[in-house]
């Protein structure tokens, strides 16, 4: 199937590459079904594009690139409503908020996307614990390199 996307342009997918966000991202309810697409030249940095609305697509990144104590409980619904089996079936993203210049962009720490790589089903859950910020800096410094900051 062809879709249309913000970055890239017509690009192909396969139904079997769409993620399922069954209440959507917040702000974005309607907004269910998602693929995530690869950054030409950019393995740390992904595409999370709505699969149905053009326009609507985050930058995303695997959080643990840049704070590698990141840590997070996934609660018993969210598990369930994932279908999570499995630790290693488990992948979370944070969204990036791009800025120029790229290292005053920030990652969101406080709600990440939790996406079931076996069942294609994704959530994204807001932590309630303020260990971590909505605007962590993506170049941490050694000090802020773990929780907190």
């Amino acid at each position: 199937m062809k879709i249309e996307t913000k970055y890239l342009g017509d690009t192909e997918i396969t139904d079997s590459k769409i993620i399922q966000f069954s209440s959507g991202l917040p702000g974005f309810i309607d907004e269910t079904k998602f693929v995530l697409l690869d950054l030409p030249d950019n393995t740390a940095f992904q595409i999370l594009q709505s699969v149905d609305t053009p326009s609507i697509a985050f930058i995303v990144t695997n959080p643990y690139l840049f704070y590698q104590n990141y840590t997070i409980d996934l609660d018993d619904g969210i598990i369930a409503n994932l279908q999570i089996e499995n630790d290693k079936d488990v992948v979370v993203l944070v969204i990036v908020t791009v800025k120029d210049p790229f290292n005053t962009s920030t990652i969101n720490l406080k709600a990440p996307i939790i996406i079931n790589s076996q069942t294609k089903r994704g959530k994204q859950y807001i932590l309630n614990m303020d260990d971590y910020p909505s605007k962590a800096a993506i170049a941490p410094s050694t000090s802020s390199a773990g929780k907190g900051e």
